[in-house]
């Protein structure tokens, strides 16, 4: 496709707008684990007994004192110290299996989580693309799910274990002196109040941290994926100075919320061990007094200790969730949004429909990109395809031919006329079929990171061997493979870099063979090959739409010599229509065309 006829996606000086957002609450994330609830169930009956065998040993240190070390009896002790043994192997398998279950669930969910937002990604409509970053998106899979994973996860256990045991020690305060527990309802509130407040801060500094991370991570994926256009140019450093001045955006932002977190810990901490000094202070005038036992303080101390590191540690854990509420906002603003694009696209008519004859028409299509509102591509564009007539569409860059290719392809539905497969509207067609009935191959064809054999076969997975073969001979691909020491398991590497142009086409011309579409469209697919690597892939081209109703679009117009009917566009309008010796007899715009070109050839 060319630059012209395509939407702008991003560039430096611009940034699409962000992928939505959605409001998240503590129901939301503990619905993505409620599939698992019975593991769930048996973790959270570990916690329970592992917490209840902890908020007993305040009651152990309490006999000792009390009763063992004022009466000085040995074998008591004795067999204090052998229960507690006990009781810290029991607690150590319920520690275990608590941990392991909270775990496997936590990690159970997020891959499930990736899939889905990963499924919703890559089911969205075309517009989305051409607005968001690949970066972008590749933040929320792995940055976003990754702070989601660490909650549902061990931060979810510790969050549920020491909850459990702030709770249990709470009660045991009141039911071993109320008097000296009313300091601590005193606290309580100002801890709450403050860490709420506090939370609220941190989720949204969370979100912004998440989104300059991925602005970064776009920066990034953009420089390394074009860097020989980096190297031509020599902007190396310019593109770290970019790269740089994003990461300081995040850093900056995470500084914020690392100052709010320290003020946070920092106050929370002071307001535990103060209160701890306080009761000390008022628990020894009541031991003084004989209002209180030693063993009874002793408990007390303990328990408040228990209170105290339980509220500090999920301070701690509470800036995690806040962060992760943030990252979760963008990741269920994805879902929510894909969401609702399938409820607003049509209802998909069974899948038994196929495409069988490859008659297409265009009714005064009118089309203008979602990214660009102000900038209308085509203009009241009517034509008709006959099953296996070849067609092509010429015109100079920015007319609109590869926006015909991207309609034809459902790609995108057009703003006013229709476009229709065997006299059914393009919307009208299931996914899947109209998938299987279109094929195309495209200026700079896209293969995969994997083998020769994987990127044939991805135009049909069920193939054998012996049909990829075929299909390569077919496309005059099969000699150069086989000169590789690999063959057809050779790696192509990333989107083919390690292919020539040619041979990149004839792969992804091989790869149209094997699905043997019934409508083919050539976007410009021999229009950057030298003139032998042209000759090959046009021969294999020749082959290909033998048979097929062929949407050609071609700037060099000697590759459409051979089409049965030629559309002439300009700035969006169909100007021409007819076969090229009657454009050529019409002397119009075509036909001053192709002579420019030729002059052009010619020096």
């Amino acid at each position: 496709m060319t630059a012209d006829d395509t939407p702008s996606t991003s560039s430096p000086s611009s940034h699409p707008a962000p992928p939505p957002h959605a409001r998240v609450d503590w129901r939301r994330l503990v619905a993505l684990a409620s599939p698992h609830w019975r593991p769930l169930a048996l973790a959270t009956l570990s916690l329970v007994i592992g917490s209840g065998i902890t908020l007993a040993y305040p009651q152990v240190g309490r006999v000792v004192v009390d009763e063992v070390l004022s009466e000085g009896a040995r074998y008591e002790l004795s067999t204090v110290g052998l229960a507690l043994l006990g009781l810290f192997l029991l607690q150590a398998v319920f520690v275990s299996l608590r941990y392991y279950l909270f775990t496997v669930v936590g990690d159970r969910v997020v891959a499930d989580l990736r899939k889905d937002l990963y499924s919703a990604i890559i089911g969205r409509e075309m517009a989305f693309f051409d607005a968001t970053r690949t970066g972008e998106l590749t933040s929320r899979l792995a940055s976003d799910t990754q702070l989601l994973q660490s909650v549902v996860t061990t931060n979810l256990s510790m969050a549920l274990r020491y909850g459990v045991q702030a709770i249990g020690g709470l009660i045991f305060l009141f039911v071993t002196n109320v008097k000296l527990s009313l300091v601590m309802v005193v606290v309580l509130p100002v801890v709450a109040g403050v860490a709420m407040a506090y939370g609220r801060r941190v989720r949204k500094l969370s979100r912004h941290v998440q989104d300059a991370i991925a602005d970064s991570t776009s920066l990034a994926e953009e420089s390394i994926a074009g860097v020989r256009t980096v190297r031509s140019f020599g902007r190396e450093a310019r593109e770290q100075e970019r790269y740089s001045e994003a990461i300081e955006r995040s850093f900056t932002l995470a500084r914020t919320r690392a100052v709010l977190g320290a003020f946070f810990g920092g106050g929370v901490t002071f307001l535990a061990y103060a209160t701890i000094a306080v009761i000390i202070w008022v628990g020894g005038q009541l031991v003084l007094s004989e209002a209180m036992s030693p063993g009874e303080l002793t408990a007390y101390i303990l328990y408040v200790l228990f209170v105290a590191v339980s509220l500090g540690v999920m301070s701690g854990l509470w800036t995690d969730f806040a962060r992760a509420l943030g990252a979760g906002e963008r990741v269920f603003g994805l879902l929510d949004a894909a969401a609702e694009a399938r409820v607003a696209t049509h209802d998909e008519t069974t899948t038994e429909a196929q495409i069988t004859r490859g008659h297409v028409r265009f009714d005064h299509v009118s089309f203008t990109y979602p990214t660009r509102p102000t900038a209308p591509v085509l203009h009241d564009v009517s034509f008709d395809m006959q099953p296996g007539q070849k067609l092509a569409v010429v015109g100079a860059s920015g007319a609109g031919k590869s926006t015909i290719a991207n309609l034809l392809s459902g790609f995108y539905e057009v703003d006013q006329g229709s476009v229709s497969l065997d006299q059914r509207a393009i919307a009208d067609w299931s996914e899947e079929a109209l998938r299987e009935g279109l094929g195309m191959v495209a200026q700079e064809p896209v293969l995969f990171s994997g083998t020769v054999a994987e990127n044939v076969r991805y135009g049909r997975p069920e193939a054998s061997d012996q049909e990829v073969r075929e299909a390569m001979a077919a496309a005059n691909a099969l000699s150069f493979v086989e000169a590789f020491p690999e063959g057809l398991d050779t790696v192509v590497g990333e989107r083919g870099v390690r292919l020539s142009g040619g041979q990149k086409q004839r792969v992804a011309i091989a790869r149209a063979l094997l699905k043997d579409p019934r409508v083919l469209i050539l976007d410009e697919a021999t229009s950057a090959l030298d003139v032998e690597s042209e000759k090959l892939v046009q021969e294999a081209l020749d082959r290909l739409m033998e048979g097929r109703t062929t949407l050609i679009i071609a700037h060099r117009l000697s590759t459409v010599a051979r089409a049965d009917q030629i559309v002439v566009l300009e700035r969006g309008e169909l100007k021409e229509q007819g076969s090229p010796a009657e454009l050529l007899q019409a002397g119009g715009l075509y036909a001053r065309m192709v002579q420019l070109q030729a002059i052009d050839e010619l020096s």
